[in-house]
């Protein structure tokens, strides 16, 4: 085994992705409302597809816009490119979805495990008032919280990661005493490893955001797992308990 948890200070989150399993939520709603307009509608993979190229734009915009407007141009976005059309109402509460969007089911064990040796972090593509709802989802309360509203940008751009090891530095932790843990390679691990920082990715069986694009096949983790859990028993020898 590489690492043990001893090895690090800190382990730092992706949060959508790799905490919360927003990808079904994603395709249900799209699918719902493309169904609802044309029976040939595209498939679940060309519509979470067609989100995934639209967010990557969109997040690379500056000065970067809040999350639930990145929300909206991607669902207009994604209407412009099947023919759909885009109501208003249906494109407001595509952007307030993030806020039902669910915890993975070994979200809040794991983390509660770790954060019993370690400092926790959230890195997150997300509003603060979305991230707040999430961390109610995982039951937990990070040590460190950076967001793309608290920095104006979104990875892969590195204010996310610059910011998270000054607040780390801040609380007596070195940049390699960081674990970072990401579900998005092209979001999460790829920086990472421009950064020096050790990395993780967990890679959730059946989940594809952020597996493609600029800068994914670059992406070099230096551990792979398939969960959360299993990523806490390698770390600790140890099942996660809550």
């Amino acid at each position: 085994m590489p690492f043990r948890l001893s090895d690090f200070d800190a382990v730092t989150f992706d949060v959508f992705g790799t905490l919360i399993d927003w990808e079904p939520a994603i395709v249900a709603f799209l699918r719902r409302w493309a169904d609802g307009h044309d029976r040939s509608a595209p498939s679940d993979a060309e519509l979470l597809m067609a989100f995934d190229r639209a967010r990557a734009v969109f997040q690379a915009e500056r000065p970067a816009y809040l999350y639930p407007d990145i929300l909206r141009r991607c669902f207009d976005h994604i209407a412009a490119e099947f023919g759909i059309p885009a109501d208003a109402a249906t494109r407001d509460a595509f952007a307030a979805s993030p806020h039902a969007w669910p915890a993975y089911a070994d979200s809040h064990v794991g983390l509660a495990t770790l954060q019993r040796h370690a400092k926790i972090g959230a890195l997150s593509n997300i509003d603060d008032a979305s991230l707040q709802s999430a961390c109610r989802h995982l039951d937990i309360r990070f040590d460190i919280l950076v967001t793309a509203e608290r920095v104006g940008a979104y990875k892969p751009d590195w204010p996310h990661f610059h910011t998270a090891i000054a607040d780390l530095e801040a609380l007596g932790i070195p940049r390699g005493r960081i674990l970072h843990v990401g579900q998005s390679l092209r979001a999460d691990i790829t920086p990472a490893n421009r950064l020096g920082l050790t990395c993780a990715w967990i890679n959730r069986p059946s989940r594809a955001l952020g597996l493609s694009g600029e800068g994914a096949a670059q992406a070099r983790p230096d551990l792979t797992v398939s969960s959360l859990a299993a990523l806490v028993a390698m770390l600790t020898g140890e099942q996660a308990i809550a």
